[in-house]
């Protein structure tokens, strides 16, 4: 069976699929429709029917053009086996996404032999969408499309940061983020998938993630590296397993934030 690769309006058909399913239900959930899910290291994991049905839909329609692909979510699983697998995380930010800030995506990745070579996160409510086609990346907004391009030329001490969750820190206490906190111009937190996107759009510098699963980072690896930023793990190998990911606009910053994070600078 042939296991051929989809174009990008694909990708943009599952995102459209996904926003009907999701905002009609930000900020208009109930308390009710929120359920936790055990995860290790966290006190609450949460999971909405916004999180389920965008999750369906997606699934449903790679499935009716695609039925030779494999397909990994989050909140359904891995289902099928070959060379291409999409990951899916119908809603990456579910906290925000709870509090009504629009700092949550879809994200809905393609691995093609292991290898994350297609990807998009998209906004619905602001109305932006970022991907990869598998040579550029680009963000989409009302006004139109433009290519996107990381910032380059920036020294470590002008270099913004950004981690999502600072209580992760303490599970991790072997990662010397308060260093590379001082060696920076300025840390923020809380951007989830977004931030990660604003790295690829030149506006963040540096991002480091940690406890990623595969379907929190597939999507945005290519993205960040066809913007011409790099994304590795702690130990500078790839990223498509998820666990402790560290992101930079600026190739030339990696190698010093990776020393300094591991305590060998």
């Amino acid at each position: 069976m042939s296991q051929s690769l989809p174009d990008i309006a694909f990708f943009h058909e599952l995102a459209t699929l996904a926003s009907q399913e999701t905002l009609p239900r930000f900020r208009s959930l109930k308390a009710s429709q929120i359920e936790t899910k055990p995860k290790e290291g966290f006190r609450f994991d949460p999971v909405t029917e916004a999180d389920r049905e965008a999750e369906r839909v997606i699934r449903e329609h790679i499935t009716c053009h695609y039925p030779e692909h494999a397909i990994m979510g989050e909140e359904f699983g891995l289902s099928g086996e070959g060379p291409v697998r999409w990951v899916l995380d119908p809603v990456d930010g579910t906290r925000p996404f709870l509090c009504g800030l629009p700092v949550w995506g879809t994200l809905i990745g393609l691995l093609h032999h292991e290898r994350a070579v297609m990807g998009m996160m998209s906004q619905p409510f602001t109305g932006e969408c970022f991907w990869a086609d598998g040579s550029q990346a680009w963000r989409s907004d009302r006004q139109g499309e433009t290519r996107l391009s990381t910032r380059k030329g920036v020294s470590l001490e002008q270099a913004i940061l950004h981690t999502t969750a600072p209580e992760a820190l303490s599970m991790h206490p072997t990662v010397r983020f308060a260093e590379l906190t001082e060696s920076t111009l300025m840390t923020r937190y809380g951007g989830e998938c977004y931030a990660l996107a604003m790295l690829a759009a030149g506006q963040i510098d540096i991002c480091v993630e940690f406890a990623l699963q595969p379907y929190d980072i597939v999507a945005l690896i290519p993205i960040i590296e066809q913007a011409g930023g790099i994304i590795t793990d702690l130990n500078g190998q790839r990223a498509e397993a998820g666990g402790t990911v560290v992101a930079t606009g600026n190739p030339d910053l990696h190698p010093q934030v990776l020393a300094i994070l591991n305590g060998s600078r």
